[in-house]
């Protein structure tokens, strides 16, 4: 029997493990990992230092702003939460779009008949991300160690991701210097029918 993928862009999971003092870093290294598999203009290539892992680093500006300014959202809204069990959770989702021409006809003002374009979402990557505060030293060893393993783990599927699944990537259409554009969402609501038409 075959297997039916569902409706909608791919979504892809990873889990973020990390303590208050360094998810920033591990966070901001992920997403740069995923853009630097998904960001299509020319790039010079970097690299940042996370836990002893070398991993790639795209350097540019409009980028780089809007991933500090998403993970310090994460961050603010992290530290407000509290535990008892001194784990707290939350959620990145890296979008990315391609540029569609409208198809004609329709409702008029409904439909959007005013825009030439629509974006329309290709691919998701979705971050769980899990804040440890560890007790005692012991503790704190452990979560190190468990920071270590996930942040290679979560390198490495977004690797074996990008290099497997490539069919579903639009064809590039355009001579624009980014050819798809992409958002960075804190706390996504991913499915149902009221984001698919945006009131969510």
């Amino acid at each position: 029997m075959e297997q039916r993928r569902p409706p909608g862009p791919p979504q892809f999971v990873l889990e973020v493990f990390a303590e208050p003092t360094c998810v920033k870093d591990i966070v901001r290294a992920i997403l740069h990992t995923i853009f630097f598999h998904r960001y299509f203009p020319s790039l010079r290539p970097s690299t940042i230092e996370v836990l002893d892992f070398t991993l790639p680093f795209v350097s540019d500006p409009q980028l780089e702003t809007l991933i500090d300014t998403r993970v310090g959202q994460l961050i603010r809204q992290l530290s407000s939460t509290s535990s008892s069990r001194g784990n707290v959770r939350g959620q990145l989702a890296v979008q990315f779009f391609e540029k569609r021409r409208r198809k004609g006809g329709g409702l008029g003002w409904f439909t959007g008949a005013g825009k030439a374009e629509e974006e329309v979402c290709w691919e998701i990557w979705c971050l769980e991300v899990t804040i440890a505060t560890p007790r005692t030293e012991a503790e704190r060893a452990k979560v190190v160690k468990a920071m270590a393993s996930t942040l290679q783990r979560t390198a490495m599927k977004i690797v074996t991701i990008v290099n497997k699944d490539k069919e579903h990537i639009p064809p590039i259409t355009t001579s624009e210097t980014n050819p798809f554009p992409y958002q960075i969402e804190l706390n996504p609501r991913l499915e149902g029918w009221g984001k698919s038409i945006g009131i969510f």
